[in-house]
């Protein structure tokens, strides 16, 4: 008995320390609380857990993180969007998890002047760090491709900025902009997210070598680095403690409580899952990479993207289940012939009940799956649907059988779906898709849905199995980036990208259907006095007050956008010529200037507003938005609080001839 405790001991206890697999990450950065989950995990236990005994390698400025993971000198990597790049250059690099669902990558200039744009910076020095690729793709969008920049190698010193030693650098708005709060240096912050450019950040990865020589590793060291995030978004202060005490933090406390704030809605943990790729926006992203050269169209995404949960294999079930129908044949048989020979084979009951045990196992394994489980005869009426279809459609098990899966039908799925799974059906292959289904209690949900035919020896269909998974919560995810991809975060109207596709469609419409559109961008007036005496948090208030004003001065048909800081946007797609664009701008410019209470304090605000007509001012996007930009200037120019019409011909423009444009109202405030 001591010898079978004494084996029992050794079998239950962990693993000897030396046991654990060593493995490396390499860190992108300093330590900072960019690496939060990975320290958590590690001091958590969480990797240790895993099997592994893992050394978290700090980076220093100009580090190649891809190269030390494709050499094998580091086992996993912290990388950007530039991964894609390094990919498509021969690099087998594998993305495992997005901890940023938003790059915080963002250009910062010094404040020279109260009304500056990103446009300044062409034929300035600009300091841009490797990997700030989604940089490059922001300023070529902005029509500043990189030979119009001098393109100066990155120290990583904000004091360069300071001492104007560079016009601008890239950097992380969770890091640079507290550390130039702190000195009180004014500075300007240009966002790619502001010309529709929202990729992902922080990326881990690895090599193919790594996961094809151990997925199980690969797998188990995702898994507890994602749980260590988990941790750390919960824990910041302790992490914070951690960083200074045992990571040799370089910064203040105050620092790491700043970057903390800022990392949470990046990583938008309250909205998705830690870790979450959606495969669509990696294309969107390479679409970019494309666009300035840096990518061929249509790059393939295969191999890249790690599937955490391979999509389910049916076959063993299909076995199971055939198995089940046999064995059922088996039973009766086997039994007749023991009756038959009077006991001589008694030893076949012995198969028969190894037979019904594995039957039970069957039985209990789909009672207890945690995906629904139907199974219909030929004719597809139900013949079974195991506890977790009655859970997720509320249809108890008498309410479903003798039925047909007609009975969740929402109406909402594409017919041509439908069509699409029953082709595959009846040549007798299985299919995998999703559909949107309805609850009894009417709620429409979503399901991926995998659906075969169970054949007999003969070929012919005799059941068909599907197993279903309820996707509710990733679709609504889903559709939750999407919008925010879309859609300008402060007031709701459509960004940047969604406003041109917008003008794009119109200008498409308008050539085939020979009529006329108007853009009109409009500029507050003054606004940054406002920011500067009273705070972002009352400029905020007054962008969302002009949005909802703006909102009001249009029809349902016009799109109004705002398109980066105080700059808006209006499409109208129907109007006979300049007078009736003139006429809408009027009404906008007289609904800004009325008084804005906020906070107990009256403000007043103004606009300037730039107007150009398909297809006087143009016959193609840029042309339009060139003609309406340098008339919104020449409104600038000529006082504020103006309205003015692009000259034809050129994108220079001259003050409108319209009364309530020419006319020097002076609002009841002193600064204009």
């Amino acid at each position: 008995m001591s010898v079978l405790l004494a084996t029992g001991a050794l079998v239950l206890s962990p693993p000897p320390a030396c046991a654990r697999d060593a493995v490396t990450l390499q860190l992108k950065w300093t330590h900072c609380f960019q690496f939060a989950g990975y320290y958590a995990a590690q001091e958590q236990g969480y990797y240790r857990e895993a099997g592994l005994d893992v050394r978290l390698e700090e980076g220093l400025p100009g580090i190649d993180v891809v190269g030390r993971v494709v050499s094998g000198q580091a086992d996993y990597g912290i990388g950007t969007s530039s991964l894609l790049l390094a990919r498509a250059a021969g690099k087998p690099v594998v993305a495992l998890a997005v901890i940023l669902q938003h790059s915080p990558l963002v250009l910062i200039a010094r404040q020279r002047q109260a009304a500056q744009s990103i446009h300044d910076l062409a034929g300035k020095r600009v300091m841009v760090e490797p990997d700030a690729d989604e940089i490059l793709a922001y300023l070529k969008r902005e029509g500043i491709p990189p030979e119009r920049l001098i393109q100066i190698d990155h120290s990583f010193e904000i004091q360069d900025l300071i001492d104007g030693r560079v016009d601008a650098l890239t950097a992380y708005l969770s890091n640079e902009p507290e550390l130039l709060d702190r000195l009180h240096v004014p500075y300007q912050m240009y966002t790619p997210r502001s010309a529709g450019i929202d990729f992902y950040a922080d990326n881990l990865f690895t090599s193919e070598r790594e996961l094809h020589a151990h997925p199980e590793r690969v797998r188990a060291f995702r898994a507890a680095s994602l749980r260590g995030w988990e941790y750390a978004l919960t824990h910041p202060d302790e992490i914070i403690e951690l960083i200074l005490t045992k990571y040799a933090g370089r910064d203040t406390r105050e620092h790491y409580v700043f970057e903390a704030a800022q990392l949470r809605p990046l990583i938008r943990a309250d909205l998705i899952e830690i870790g979450y790729m959606n495969p669509g926006r990696w294309a969107h992203m390479a679409e970019t990479y494309a666009e300035i050269g840096l990518l061929p169209a249509n790059v393939s995404l295969d191999g890249f993207l790690y599937d955490p949960s391979p999509a389910v294999d049916l076959s063993g079930l299909y076995l199971i289940l055939a198995a089940v129908l046999g064995f059922t044949g088996i039973v009766g048989g086997v039994t007749v012939y023991i009756y038959r020979v009077n006991r001589r084979l008694r030893h076949s009951l012995s198969d028969l009940q190894q037979a019904n045990g594995r039957l039970a196992v069957l039985s209990t394994a789909i009672e207890n799956s945690p995906t629904s489980v139907v199974i219909t005869g030929p004719d597809t009426l139900i013949q079974y649907v195991n506890p977790a279809f009655v859970t997720v459609t509320g249809y108890s098990v008498a309410e479903a059988v003798g039925q047909t899966p007609r009975i969740l039908r929402s109406g909402l799925t594409e017919p041509t779906t439908f069509r699409e799974m029953w082709s595959h059906l009846k040549r007798g292959e299985p299919w995998s898709g999703e559909l949107i289904n309805r609850r009894k209690s009417g709620e429409v949900y979503w399901e991926e849905a995998h659906v075969a035919p169970i054949k007999d020896r003969a070929g012919q269909t005799t059941h068909y199995v599907a197993v279903k998974l309820d996707i509710t919560e990733r679709k609504q995810a889903h559709q939750q980036l999407d919008y925010l991809a879309h859609h300008d975060a402060l007031t709701h109207l459509p960004n940047r990208l969604l406003f041109f596709e917008r003008v794009a469609q119109t200008l498409a419409l308008a050539k085939r259907n020979q009529t006329k559109f108007a853009l009109l961008f409009i500029d507050l007036d003054k606004f940054k006095p406002i920011n500067d005496t009273h705070g972002h948090a009352v400029g905020d208030l007054v962008l969302r007050e002009t949005a909802k004003r703006l909102s009001g001065c249009v029809r349902e048909s016009d799109t109004v956008g705002r398109i980066g800081g105080d700059e808006f946007v209006v499409l109208l797609p129907h109007v006979g010529g300049a007078e009736h664009a003139t006429i809408v701008a009027n009404k906008i410019r007289q609904a800004l200037r009325q008084p804005l209470t906020v906070a107990e304090t009256t403000l007043f605000i103004s606009s300037s507003i730039g107007i150009a007509i398909y297809p006087e001012h143009g016959h193609d996007q840029l042309a339009l938005t060139a003609h309406a930009d340098g008339a919104i200037y020449a409104a600038k120019a000529s006082g504020r609080d103006r309205i003015q019409v692009a000259a034809v011909g050129n994108p220079a423009s001259t003050p409108l001839n319209h009364p309530s444009a020419e006319s020097a109202i002076e609002p009841p405030y002193p600064d204009r």
